[in-house]
C-alpha cells in the first residue's frame, strides 16, 4: 500500500516536461505536451481526411462522414436549431477528451490525470453554457433568470454557476484517477495476465464514457440556460 500511496502522490503532482526559457523560465507540464500531440495527431488527421472529398465516398470518407453526422445528430436533438452554432466546439471536446483519455494505452500519462486540464476544460464549459444563455435570452433575460423560478432562489441559483465547473472538473477527473488506482490495486495483487482487460476497460470504455458524460451534461446545461 506504501508503494500505491508513492504512486498515487506522484500522479496527483504535475511533471514539468521542459522550461520555456523567458521571464525567468516558464514550466510547461507533461499534460500540455501530451496535449499538443493530441492536436497535431488531429490536425494530421483531419489534413489527411478531408483531401480529395469526392461525391461517391470511400470508405475512409464514409467513416469520417459518419462520426461528423453521428456528433452533429447528437447535439442537435439536445440543443434544438438554435444550439446548432456551438456543434463545432463541442464536437472538438468530446473528441479531445476521447484521445485524451485513451492516450493511455500508448504509454503516454492521459493529460485528464491533471487537475489543471480538467479545470480548463470546465471553466471553458461554463463561459459557454453562460454566454448561450446570452445570447439566446439577451442580457436582461439572462440575468432574470437567476431569480428563477423565485427570486428568493436567486442566491442557490447564482452559487449553482459555481458549482456546475467544479462538478464537471472533479468528476472527470475523479473517474480517470480512479481508474487508475484500480488498476494498480490489480496489479499488485494479481500482476501477470489479469490487468490487461481492465486496462482495455478503464482506458478505452470507461475513458470514452467520460468524454460522452462530459460533453453531454454541458449541453444540457446550455439548453437549460437556452430556453427561453
Amino acid at each position: 500500500m506504501e508503494e500505491l500511496s508513492t504512486e498515487l502522490m506522484s500522479e496527483l503532482q504535475s511533471k514539468i516536461s521542459f522550461e520555456i526559457p523567458i521571464f525567468g523560465g516558464i514550466p510547461v507540464p507533461n499534460s500540455v505536451v501530451v496535449t499538443w500531440g493530441i492536436m497535431a495527431f488531429l490536425m494530421i488527421l483531419t489534413l489527411i481526411f478531408v483531401r480529395n472529398l469526392k461525391l461517391i465516398p470511400t470508405r475512409p470518407q464514409v467513416v469520417v462522414e459518419t462520426i461528423v453526422s453521428g456528433l452533429t445528430n447528437f447535439f442537435e436533438d439536445i440543443l434544438g436549431e438554435e444550439g446548432k452554432r456551438y456543434i463545432p466546439y463541442l464536437g472538438t471536446v468530446a473528441i479531445y477528451i476521447g484521445c485524451a483519455n485513451v492516450i493511455g494505452l500508448f504509454g503516454f500519462t492521459p493529460p485528464t490525470k491533471d487537475l489543471n486540464i480538467t479545470a480548463g476544460l470546465a471553466i471553458m464549459s461554463i463561459v459557454l453554457i453562460e454566454y448561450s444563455g446570452i445570447h439566446a435570452r439577451g442580457r436582461k433575460g439572462w440575468l432574470k433568470s437567476f431569480g428563477e423560478p423565485m427570486a428568493i432562489l436567486a442566491p442557490i441559483n447564482i452559487l449553482e454557476m459555481f458549482i456546475r465547473p467544479l462538478s464537471l472538473c472533479m468528476r472527470l477527473f475523479g473517474n480517470i484517477l480512479g481508474g487508475f488506482v484500480v488498476m494498480e490495486l490489480i496489479k499488485i495483487v494479481m500482476p501477470a495476465v489479469i490487468p490487461i482487460p481492465f486496462s482495455f476497460y478503464f482506458d478505452i470504455f470507461d475513458g470514452l464514457i467520460q468524454a460522452y458524460v462530459f460533453v453531454f451534461l454541458t449541453s444540457l446545461f446550455m439548453k437549460e440556460k437556452m430556453e427561453i
